[in-house]
């Protein structure tokens, strides 16, 4: 077996390259999006807008409905719709009723991350038998 350096590895120059080119900041856009994308609710509202655009009290509705989770808070559909909002994933909308009414829709950037997740959560489906062996295998070690 090959004990040299991993840093010296090509591979692991070529990735340590990529990654310096995103920044080290927390707040980078190619860490925060992929922290929301596996957080508890994102990818979920991203399904769910992708169907068409709906008012806030709509969305909470739908996705406590369809959701295996406890309801989604009002607090946390909020928190979570402007973070989407302020990545440019999501446009709200509020009109000039009184009271003034409020929805939400997938922003062309938006529809694009929806294909993104969409393709991961296929990947997952097509990969669950093998997830699953492999969970197997490890439990039993």
């Amino acid at each position: 077996m090959d004990r040299t350096d991993p840093l010296e590895r090509p591979e692991i120059i070529a990735l340590t390259t990529e990654m310096s080119a995103h920044r080290r900041g927390r707040d980078e856009p190619v860490r925060e999006v992929m922290a929301l994308l596996g957080d508890r609710w994102t990818t979920l509202i991203l399904l769910v807008l992708a169907t068409g655009e709906l008012r806030h009290a709509e969305l909470k509705r739908v996705l406590t409905e369809i959701s295996f989770e406890q309801a989604i808070s009002q607090r946390v559909l909020t928190l979570k719709l402007r973070r989407l909002e302020r990545d440019g994933f999501v446009a709200r909308n509020v009109t000039g009723d009184v009271p003034p009414k409020v929805s939400y829709r997938l922003t062309s950037s938006g529809a694009a991350l929806h294909v993104q997740a969409r393709e991961m959560i296929n990947w997952v489906k097509r990969s669950s038998a093998e997830i699953e062996v492999a969970r197997a295998l490890f439990d039993t070690a």
